[in-house]
């Protein structure tokens, strides 16, 4: 069971502070923390994303796979991005594999390397084919399979897209549980922050009224 743990960097009235960030650039009042908060709240209504930037969230996650926080780190707004290929759609049955030149250059080393990579690939089959298994699941077989632990950090603009997208019902399953243990965590930090999570963190379904996937949990129509 994952473990997540807020840092005391973590923003604790992020309404407030937008609030009083937007408040200098409007030439606003920004001593008073009710008048910040309620300007806060309101550029979060109107979608003025820019002072969400502000916000930080600083946490230790720890207990889940080393393959859940790989997807996690495709989430780096701001910064240079990239895509990459996917553990949830591996061609299982036939997977390429790297070997290292330490290997290489030793015959039973590599023979035992080659041995193990090939079992992966027939218990992944089995589980698959005969078991029907999702290949999500199966891909835990794969090293990315074990536990880790992170620092991370990011802002507030930046974690309410990840619901938008994680959040759904299509997103793997730990990702899900990721992402419950997380806004615990945060509801808790202070009622602002169970002001946002309790109407901001949602699915991007709930926004847009209808479902934009291929394939639908069926909690929305199509579009």
């Amino acid at each position: 069971m994952g473990k997540v743990t807020l840092l005391e960097e973590t923003t604790r009235k992020p309404l407030t502070l937008m609030g009083k960030r937007a408040g200098i650039c409007w030439g606003s009042d920004i001593e008073d923390p009710e008048k910040n908060y309620k300007r806060g709240l309101e550029c979060l209504k109107t979608n003025h994303g820019r002072v969400l930037e502000y916000v930080n969230i600083e946490m230790v996650l720890e207990g889940y796979s080393a393959r859940v926080i790989r997807e996690w780190y495709t989430h780096i707004g701001g910064a240079p991005t990239r895509l990459q290929a996917s553990t949830r759609y591996i061609n299982y049955q036939n997977f390429e594999f790297v070997i290292p030149p330490s290997v290489k250059n030793k015959d039973l080393a590599l023979e035992r390397y080659r041995s193990c990579m090939e079992e992966i690939q027939k218990c992944a089959s089995f589980l698959i084919e005969e078991c029907q298994i999702p290949k999500e699941d199966a891909a835990m077989l794969l090293p990315l399979g074990m536990e880790t632990k992170i620092v991370d950090k990011r802002n507030l603009r930046n974690f309410l897209d990840i619901c938008k997208q994680r959040m759904c019902m299509r997103a793997y399953w730990e990702y899900r549980d990721l992402m419950r243990d997380i806004l615990k965590e945060l509801r808790n930090l202070s009622e602002e922050w169970e002001l946002i999570v309790d109407h901001y963190c949602k699915p991007k379904c709930e926004f847009l009224n209808y479902c934009p996937e291929k394939k639908s949990c069926g909690r929305f129509p199509v579009k």
